[in-house]
């Protein structure tokens, strides 16, 4: 019997986690619970460095916009699920799920370049201190994060109109809490084999290209600290690239264990779970990096708080 494909069907099943209504509220609470504190964290992170002249630099201005799109990274996947559980729905409609997923990956690149951004900038600061003020003038950094937000726009536009071209078939459950590309693609009936050598392409080039801008910034910084610094200069130097280090590793190391999970385990809940790592917890764990590794920002929250911090 020949399957019956359809590129208008009105929905898809997201299946979550686990299907044990007894789980569910254990889930609820736990995802709620990461949300908000991702929420307010990134909240506190945005308005200290627009409160605080001290944090009026490039810095703390790209680290801003990084907390802007963490906050919009968790909100396009965790509230439609914390949604879908406490109706005991596990429905998303074909619009929802396109959309969903265009703004995800808006997100997930607008990270992905703004991390590179922020491993330029302190490039610049410690091997060009003297021209830092003149090369990561206001206008420079704006253009950067515009250039950001273009890429990653006409990115996410590319990935949903591949996926538009598909025709689906009855099976459409989704083993995970989100419409994530690679568990959609493989649900579909058509071929799929220019989406796929798209998908290998694209994550060559807006993954390889930052990777190995942000490796060539820090071989840069490393070379300079020991050619130039005494043993206290070069602990400042250090001191200042560790929270975005920190980062950087948290969310290239988490993106790499999904890309290892998800080849060798497609359309297994397993793969959902390692998602959570990228999506929620990175996001929720940076606002606690730069605020207890950086005295700068520790400071701006304590004024924030009026001391209450």
């Amino acid at each position: 019997m020949e399957p019956k494909n359809n590129t208008r069907i009105s929905e898809f099943l997201l299946l979550g986690f686990s299907e044990d209504p007894e789980l569910q509220p254990l889930i609820f609470g736990l995802f709620l619970s990461m949300y908000l504190v991702t929420v307010l964290g990134n909240l506190l992170i945005i308005l200290a460095t627009i409160s605080d002249s001290h944090l009026h630099t490039p810095m703390y201005f790209f680290l801003s916009n990084l907390s802007f799109v963490d906050i919009g990274f968790t909100s396009t996947t965790i509230p439609k699920m914390l949604v879908n559980i406490q109706t005991q729905s596990k429905a998303i409609t074909y619009a929802g799920c396109i959309t969903q997923m265009c703004l995800f990956f808006i997100f997930v690149e607008l990270d992905n370049f703004l991390l590179t951004v922020m491993a330029y900038d302190r490039y610049v600061a410690i091997c060009h201190p003297l021209q830092y003020t003149v090369i990561m003038n206001p206008r420079l950094c704006g253009l950067l994060v515009v250039v950001c937000w273009i890429l990653s726009v006409l990115h996410a536009l590319l990935q949903s109109l591949m996926v538009l071209r598909l025709s689906f078939c009855r099976d459409i459950k989704i083993p995970h809490f989100f419409c994530e590309l690679n568990q959609v693609v493989q649900l579909a009936c058509s071929d799929t084999f220019l989406n796929d050598l798209v998908r290998y392409l694209v994550t060559v080039l807006l993954g390889g290209g930052p990777i190995t801008g942000i490796l060539y910034s820090y071989f840069k910084i490393v070379s300079s600290i020991h050619a130039n610094s005494s043993a206290q200069g070069r602990y400042k130097a250090f001191s200042t690239c560790a929270s975005h280090l920190s980062v950087v590793s948290l969310f290239y190391g988490t993106s790499f264990g999904v890309y290892l999970s998800s080849a060798s385990a497609k359309s297994s809940p397993s793969s959902a779970t390692a998602s959570v790592m990228y999506t929620v917890v990175t996001p929720m764990l940076n606002p606690f990096i730069y605020s207890l590794r950086n005295k700068d920002v520790k400071g701006a929250l304590l004024r924030l708080s009026g001391g209450q911090l």
